[in-house]
């Protein structure tokens, strides 16, 4: 009897686990295959939307820069409790002219972000309370927090007698 439970307990526990691991996929599908169809000084704007689709992101600068994303992750080993491993990321950096051409075209994948170099600089923090921008935030902080001016009026009515 008490083999039988456990052979009931185990096979259902086997029997939720699936064979096949989960993927989500966040971005442009297939980004790495698709980009190689872009060719600098040649493609255009409507080529690129009509190979990618949207940009995931857009920046206008001297030229427009487009960027395109694609993640891929999948649940990790028993050990790490099911977490979410993201096992591929793709970023597409293009470069368009004003005249709508692919001027540069840039492929990052996981291994080149891992070897990015941040900066290390730290911005100083150069605010003094006598600066103007302090006494003129001090002001507007007083204005709302006393519009009609009433609590310096009792103050000075305090004071005087």
């Amino acid at each position: 009897m008490k083999n039988l439970l456990y052979i009931i307990l185990f096979s259902f526990i086997v029997s939720n686990c699936s064979i096949k691991t989960v993927v989500k996929h966040h971005g442009v599908p297939m980004l790495e295959k698709r980009q190689e169809s872009l060719i600098v000084n040649k493609t255009n704007k409507n080529d690129i939307i009509k190979a990618l689709g949207s940009p995931s992101t857009k920046s206008k600068f001297n030229n427009d820069i487009w960027i395109y994303i694609e993640r891929k992750q999948t649940q990790s080993k028993l050990k790490n409790l099911g977490r979410m491993k993201i096992y591929e990321n793709n970023v597409l950096v293009l470069e368009i002219d004003k005249y709508g051409l692919l001027k540069k075209k840039d492929l990052y994948n996981k291994d080149d972000m891992n070897n990015l170099k941040i900066a290390k600089n730290i911005t100083g923090n150069d605010f003094k309370k006598n600066t103007f921008i302090y006494n003129f935030f001090s002001s507007l902080r007083q204005k709302i927090n006393d519009p009609l001016n009433k609590r310096v009026n009792n103050q000075k009515k305090i004071n005087q007698r």
